[in-house]
This record gives structure tokens, sequence and C-alpha cells, in this order.
């Protein structure tokens, strides 16, 4: 290396420090600037961080709040609505009774005002007392409320429920309510809730056990096995409907059961087309486009205990020996013997008769003053029997044999027993002081006027005088019973019609289709009754349509008779009593109705009509239930 090279070296190495120091001074600022505008930076993300924590918290404190007062509101609702129920309730007294319905009228304008009063005035908090007292600030306020009666129904008799009448087992209350809720948290927030439904109260009279004719019931089957192959005939039914088997309903038309329809079955038979039956316990049933659904108008109970059914028809016939029928010993020809006669005075013979009318009646030891000792009329075989009414109450019983033809007319005196029943055929008569009645097994006295009609054989042919002509008379009591198989060939209709057989409007409400009439009433009872044959329809009237005013019944143990038709389809068969059978049969008809009469069930049936023991008379106590159907409840506030 040159002289000149080293100086030029050190030259460079001297001006390269010079840079370095200068570079030095010039960045010691920068630091300071960094710093600054880092420490800048993280003031500003903590103020970002306050103020999304604060917003957070006041968003989560007005959502808190509006929760709370929500809640507030639906436990105000909660609270008024249970307080409805139990004012409700508090106004059924411990026992009532069928005559006087439990709820007093204005029960609910009263409930209307205690909540108004009590819940509608201030707010409240939902608690205030105990370890909870101040975990829950919140508060309610009932800010509209509405209670309303919309129906009252009397169950298992007529009338409405400030004058029930006839057999009544309880009433049914629905109140429509309506209410409106604000609810408010510890701040201004607030919020509206509205609820509304039906509070339905059921007040039940338990029956003590007690023995009942079989006239109670509008309908009564014993032996109906569910999807059989059998379907109930579609119309309407009226009056306590009961099976000790299970119904089946089919496809052909509409049912319509106005009373309560029970079952001993658990099931109910829905029979479509072909062999398709679907057992269920529901009330209606579907298949593709078909459905049944039967309307219960007073709800269908399934499971039911079975109702003991009567032994035999001995007491029927021995009634109208003794005017009582209280044994179900056999009747022999001793007691045939003992106690009936023919229009000539023979007793009824030892060797037994094929045929003849014979009536329980006494003589003088000289023959005469024939005097009434019985309950009714006695026919040996066979017979024709044709009912017609005569005067005010005089009742004529035409009755033929093969060519003979004999009649009884009975006319009833002002009391129990009295009167005169005269018999006669051809050109002979013979006139008897007195009429069949009843008498009271326990005391021995005459309980009214009564007749019971027993043929010892076929009744081959009953019926009125013609279509739509009277045939029982006011007044009249009367049970016909044979020992096989009744034959019904005609209307045999009630002189007054006791009960409505369409339903009507009088000012501005429905009356029912079987609302009884007072004005019509006139203790009139027929009792139609076979325990070992059928009752048979072989209607022989030109429309077609057949109307039987009467309790109908074949029943017995072990018995297997029902109502079947064995002539012409009948286009509208009429039933105005009830319909009790052993078994379902086929009747042949296009529709048929049965119209209840509401007299039956209590106290007053046909005479000597088959009873049993159930719970259904005297009041042995009384429940109440309260139930709540809710059908909206609506949020009126808007904050979500």
């Amino acid at each position: 290396m040159t002289i000149e090279e080293g100086k030029m070296q050190n030259h460079t190495i001297r001006f390269s420090k010079s840079i370095r120091r200068h570079k030095s001074k010039s960045q010691r600022g920068i630091a300071l600037l960094t710093t600054l505008l880092l420490l800048l930076l993280m003031t500003g993300l903590s103020l970002a961080m306050v103020v999304a924590a604060r917003s957070d918290m006041m968003i989560n404190g007005y959502y808190r709040n509006f929760r709370g007062s929500f809640y507030a509101a639906d436990s105000g609702l909660n609270i008024a609505r249970q307080d409805m129920m139990n004012q409700v309730v508090a106004a059924i007294p411990t026992t009532f009774n069928a005559s006087a319905q439990p709820i007093p009228n204005g029960t609910d304008a009263t409930v209307q005002t205690f909540i108004t009063n009590n819940y509608g005035q201030s707010y409240h908090s939902i608690t205030n007392s105990g370890p909870a007292a101040s975990s829950w600030p919140e508060k309610y306020k009932i800010t509209s409320a509405t209670f309303t009666l919309a129906q009252c129904t009397v169950l298992g008799g007529t009338g409405t429920c400030s004058a029930p009448s006839g057999s009544v087992t309880g009433y049914q209350y629905i109140y429509n309510y309506a209410l409106v809720a604000q609810g408010q948290s510890q701040g201004n927030e607030s919020a509206t809730l509205s609820d509304r439904g039906s509070v339905i109260v059921n007040a039940t009279l338990v029956a003590a056990s007690t023995t009942t004719s079989f006239a109670g019931w509008g309908m009564f089957i014993d032996n109906s096995p569910i999807c059989n192959g059998s379907t109930l005939v579609p119309g309407t039914i009226t009056g306590p409907v009961f099976t000790n088997g299970a119904w089946n309903f089919g496809t052909s038309g509409s049912y319509i059961f106005t009373d309560s329809v029970g079952s001993a079955n658990a099931d109910a038979g829905f029979q479509f087309s072909g062999n398709t039956c679907d057992q269920l316990t529901a009330n209606s049933d579907k298949q593709g486009n078909t459905t049944i659904a039967p309307t219960f108008q007073n709800g269908f109970q399934k499971g039911q205990s079975t109702i003991p059914l009567p032994q035999n028809s001995f007491n029927q016939e021995r009634a109208v020996l003794d005017r009582m029928g209280a044994s179900n010993a056999p009747v022999t020809k001793q007691n045939l013997n003992n106690s009936v006669r023919n229009l000539n005075g023979t007793p009824y013979p030892m060797s037994g008769a094929s045929s003849g009318v014979f009536l329980p009646y006494s003589v003088d030891s000289n023959g005469n003053n024939p005097t009434f000792t019985g309950g009714g009329i006695y026919v040996e075989g066979d017979a024709k029997v044709v009912l017609s009414p005569t005067g005010a109450n005089g009742q004529i019983y035409t009755i033929t044999q093969g060519g003979t033809t004999t009649t009884v007319t009975i006319t009833p005196g002002s009391t129990p027993g009295s009167g005169t029943t005269v018999i006669a055929s051809g050109s002979t008569s013979l006139t008897i002081s007195g009429v069949p009645a009843v008498q009271d097994p326990a005391t021995g006295g005459l309980m009214g006027d009564g007749t019971m009609l027993y043929v010892n054989g076929n009744i081959t042919s009953l019926q009125g005088p013609g279509q739509g002509q009277a045939a029982v008379n006011d007044g009249t009591g009367l049970t016909i019973t044979a020992a096989n198989n009744i034959t019904i060939t005609g209307d045999i209709l009630y002189k007054s019609t006791p009960v409505t057989l369409t339903q009507t409007t009088q000012n501005g409400q429905n009356v029912p289709a079987d609302t009884l009439i007072p004005a019509n009433n006139h203790q009139q009872a027929l009792g139609i009754f076979t325990a070992s044959g059928d009752i048979q329809l072989n209607n022989g009237q030109s429309n077609n349509n057949l109307e039987v005013d009467a309790s109908i019944a074949t029943i017995s143990q072990g018995g297997s008779g029902g109502l079947t038709n064995i002539g012409n389809q009948i286009n509208t068969l009429t039933i105005v009593g009830g319909r009790i059978q052993n078994n379902i049969k086929n009747i042949n008809t296009t529709t048929r109705n049965v119209f209840f009469d509401r007299r039956f069930g209590g106290n007053f049936s046909p005479p000597f009509f088959p009873s049993t023991t159930v719970h259904n008379g005297s009041i042995d106590s009384a429940t109440s239930t309260v139930s709540l159907q809710r059908t909206q409840w609506l949020n009126q506030s808007s904050y979500f």
C-alpha cells in the first residue's frame, strides 16, 4: 500500500464514524414519540373498553328489568286467575241438592269486583315476607278484569239452573274471563300481558245406592260387544244412555246424545266400510276422508261399573194378583185360582187354561158385589191388544183371541183404587167396583192407580186405534208385559204428549227436543216389557213411519231379547220414553229418534216396571271440581 492509499483509507474511516455519530443523534426523538403514541393508543383502547362494558351493562340492565317486568306481569295473571277460581269455589256451599243450584246468580259480578278491587288499585309485590322478602323487587297490577257466566247446565235433569227439575245429578258452570296485567321492575320498564279463557265448575250430587226403574234411561243395552259388526242407527237420543258393553258407531249418519253417555267397556268401536273397526278411548275417529264424530253434549264416560239386571218377570205377573209384585216366586195355578176370575165369575181353572181374560176381583157369598182386588188384567194365551182412551181419564183395552174379543174399560175415581172396571164380551158384561192400583209393600197403603196387563203368551199385535190417534189417556199408568214376544203393529200415542219432539226457540233461547211440557203432565205413563222375548216391530201404517210413546224394555238376567223389526223398513221410528234391551238387534229403520220422557227416572215410572239398584236417587253427598281452559295468552309489549 502506498502512502497516498493509506491516507485515503484513514480518511474514509474517519468519515464513516462521523456519519454514525450523526445518525445516533437524529434517532433520539423517535423513541419518545413512539412511546407517546403507544400510550395514547392504550388510553383509547381503555376508554373504548370502558364504554363498551358500560353499554353492555346498561343493555343487560334494561333487558333484565324488562324480563323482570314480563315475569311480574305473568305472575300477576296467574295469581289473579287462581284467585278467581278460588272465589267461585268458595261460593259453593258445603252441601247442596237437586232442587237449588249451588252457585247463586250474580256470583260472576261479585268475583269480577273482587279481582278489580284487590288487584287493580295499585301495584303488588310478588313477595314481601320471609327469606325472599327482597329478592324479587318487581311488582304487578291487574289493569283490566272481566268474569262472566257464559253457560249453566243442569245435568241429568231439565229446566234452568235457577229452576231445575227432573232427576238432577249436578250442575256445570262455564265462566269466561279476560285479564290484563302490567308488570313493573325496579326502574320504569313495564310489560303488559293479557290472558283469556274459561273457568269450568262441575258441582256433582253423589247419590246413595237406591232402587230405580229402568225407565230412568233413554237407552240401555246390556250386551253390546265392541266391534261386532253392528252399529247404532243414527239419530238423536235424549236421556241418560248406558251399556254394560261398548257403544259402536258407524258412518251412515250423525249421532246426537243430549245427556250423559256411559259404558262398562273402556273403549268405543268406530266401524268404517268393510271390516275396519277401531277400538279407541277417544270420542271420535277418522280414516281417510271419513270421520265418525258423535255429538256428546254431556260427556261420554267409559269404564264404568255395570248395572245389575232384573232377575225375572215373576213380580210383574204377581202384581196383577196382589197390586205389589214384591215377590219373585213363580206364580202358580193355585195362586191364579185364588185371585182371578173371568167375565162369568169363574176362577182360573186349577187344570190351567189355553186362553181367556181374567181379572182379580172378589164376590160375596152369593156371588154378587164384585170388587176389584188386584193390580191389573191377566190374559192367558196369545192375544191382540188395542189401546184407546175414553172420556176424560178412562182407558179401554180391546183384547182379541181367535174369534173372541173382550173389552176391559177402566174408569178411575177420585181416590186411588176407586172407580169402576167393566169387562165385556159379546152381549155379556160385568161391572166391578174399583180399579187396578199400586200398593206399597211396606205399609200396605194404596199409592195410586196403575194397571199391569200381563199376557201369558205372545202379544201378536199391539197398537192404538189408528195412526196419529191417541191410545193412552191422561192419568193412565200402564205397563204391558208378555211372557214371550210383543209385536207392535201401529202407533201407540199418549193423548197428551209430555215432552217436545222438536227443538224450538223461545225468547231467543234454544228449547231442546225433549223439554217437559208441564201442561201435558197428567201422570200418564206407558211401559212395554218382556223378560223372555223380543219387542218386534211390524209396522202396518202406509207412510212407513212409527211412533211409540213408552219406555220399552226387553231386559232380564241371562235374557237375549231386543227391539227388532220383522216387517217392512221403517222410515222414521220415534220413541217417546226410552229403549232398554239385553241385545242390540236389527230394527231396519232409516232414522231412529229416542226422546226421553223427562218425568221418568226419579220416583215416577210406569207401574211395576223392571228396576235395579244403582247410585241414582237420594243425595248422599255433594262435591265440586273446578278446571281451567285457557284460549289466549298475548304479550302486548314490544321490547324484545
